[in-house]
């Protein structure tokens, strides 16, 4: 069924707007130029592979929850907006998601981004509930 989500997403067939709480992904790009990166083409190509790996994400896949985690608490090399309490969110998407592949480091990547050096407590809270709403909506039961 994820596979199924992830590729009418991938193909536009589906809107992610039609989704509550899944904004669309071309809202996370910024709109500074890559050339302010430290690293431009990583950033070019982190835009251009966005709104799929993204839409993949939401479709339920380990690989792109995990990109898009990391481009949210990062910024990605100036590609994508830093939102640091959806990056926290969906890293609990990953272990709430209880994915084969979950790792001890996915479990850790929770306190690193998620903890008190990276977030208060508000913050943390914001991102527990955020990332309820998100599992529901890609289907995880807890």
């Amino acid at each position: 069924m994820q596979w199924f989500a992830a590729a009418l997403l991938a193909c536009g067939c589906v809107n992610l707007a039609a989704f509550a709480n899944f904004p669309p992904a071309r809202d996370y790009l910024a709109t500074t130029s890559c050339s302010l990166s430290a690293t431009p083409a990583a950033c070019r190509n982190t835009r251009a592979a966005w709104v799929a790996t993204y839409a993949s994400a939401v479709g339920g896949a380990y690989d792109s929850q995990k990109a898009v985690a990391q481009c949210f608490s990062t910024g990605c090399d100036k590609a994508i907006v830093e939102e640091r309490v959806l990056g926290c969110a969906w890293r609990h998407v990953i272990v709430g998601s209880k994915h084969a592949t979950t790792a001890d480091a996915d479990r850790a990547s929770v306190e690193t981004f998620c903890g008190g050096n990276a977030l208060d407590e508000a913050d943390r809270q914001t991102a527990r509930d955020q990332a309820a709403v998100w599992m529901q909506l890609v289907g995880v039961t807890q």
